[in-house]
């Protein structure tokens, strides 16, 4: 079960794929989620891959390949499923074992990497889907909770330091490097855990978007066990 608490009617559940995709964001519903208890042994999956660094790329071919038990075969059957689902929606799924992602430290005050809670934006009208199979799950905050970072006075200071134009470009500035993207949850926030196996469909910022995107962010990864993630 998801903790759905404090999610501030901004996270509709639905019960298959097709209300996943055709379900339309509206007013505060940013967050679609087909909620799901999977069979299977997703762990296997992830010991016998091949990893290749912090983030492993898993190729269908190589998934298929796998001699895994029967409970990993379950697994794998989902997996298959889901990115074909995808596809035929439309989109371009990438399954990844992740160990860690790489850490921004070019601005210590101001990290502008997944594990800050950000938004995702594209020049044309799509969503991000994520689901989370093994490892600690992403996570989702209110947008009433989260203040862009670069309206907050000290950071905004900090950012003006770095930028040497002229002040009708600051705005672009920040857009070119997507220090706007960002968010800090505010005092007594309540992050929302997307929990494992349920697939997420969420709101970017896009040209049209009737909706504000959904803020999110990675999870700090638990030492010693990777993460399986499927992502689009």
């Amino acid at each position: 079960m998801i903790d759905l608490l404090h999610a501030e009617n901004q996270v509709h559940c639905v019960t298959n794929f097709q209300d996943l995709v055709s379900t339309p964001f509206n007013g505060e519903i940013n967050a679609i989620c087909w909620t799901r208890k999977l069979t299977g042994d997703f762990s296997e999956i992830v010991e016998k891959i091949d990893l290749r660094g912090n983030i492993t790329v898993i190729e269908q071919e190589e998934l298929h390949d796998l001699q895994l038990s029967e409970q990993g075969q379950l697994a794998r059957e989902i997996l298959l499923n889901d990115l074909m689902v995808l596809e035929a929606h439309g989109a371009s799924p990438i399954l990844n074992v992740i160990n860690s992602y790489d850490r921004d430290d070019t601005y210590p005050f101001f990290p502008i990497d997944v594990y800050s809670f950000h938004v995702d934006r594209s020049p044309i009208p799509i969503d991000t889907f994520l689901c989370t199979y093994y490892g600690a799950p992403s996570e989702i905050l209110p947008n009433s909770q989260g203040t862009k970072k670069v309206l907050i006075p000290e950071i905004r200071d900090g950012l003006k330091n770095l930028y040497h134009g002229t002040e009708d470009g600051f705005e672009s500035f920040l857009s070119e490097h997507f220090f706007d993207l960002h968010y800090q949850a505010k005092p007594n926030a309540h992050p929302i855990s997307l929990g494992v196996g349920h697939l997420w469909r969420l709101a970017v910022d896009h040209p049209g978007s009737q909706v504000p995107p959904c803020i999110h962010r990675a999870p700090k990864e638990k030492p010693g066990q990777n993460r399986l993630l499927l992502i689009c």
